[in-house]
């Protein structure tokens, strides 16, 4: 297991989208690319469209990991949902923008999973 920024990243996606399954999501897609970002995860519960930020981080010596997501990081991501939204024909879906902040130790064991609901 690598420890690159990427693979921590990659890791920490796959663990949100187990997460996310065990508590009753249906993941619509992964890693949808948009001229305004990427959005890590779409996913639905019931009549409600969730666009997830995931930050993951091994230690805590860089600050938490949902501390990364600054204003303008948000801003992208709205616009982001937006054209997700518009290219899918979701527009009858509640919706809603969360940050999966993931936690782990240098082992890469997931420690703790938080969500938060936005705005931040």
């Amino acid at each position: 297991m690598g420890s690159s920024p990427r693979s921590i990243g990659s890791q920490g996606e796959d663990y949100s989208a187990s997460y996310l399954l065990k508590h009753g999501y249906s993941i619509l897609a992964r890693n949808f690319r948009t001229r305004y970002g990427e959005l890590d995860i779409v996913a639905r519960l019931g009549d409600t469209i969730v666009f997830f930020e995931v930050k993951s981080r091994r230690g805590l010596a860089k600050g938490k990991p949902y501390e990364a997501v600054t204003q303008r990081k948000q801003e992208h991501l709205m616009r982001a949902a937006e054209a997700y939204i518009l290219q899918n024909g979701l527009k009858e879906y509640k919706l809603s923008l969360r940050v999966l902040s993931i936690e782990m130790n240098q082992a890469g064991e997931v420690v703790r999973i938080r969500e938060f609901e936005g705005p931040y």
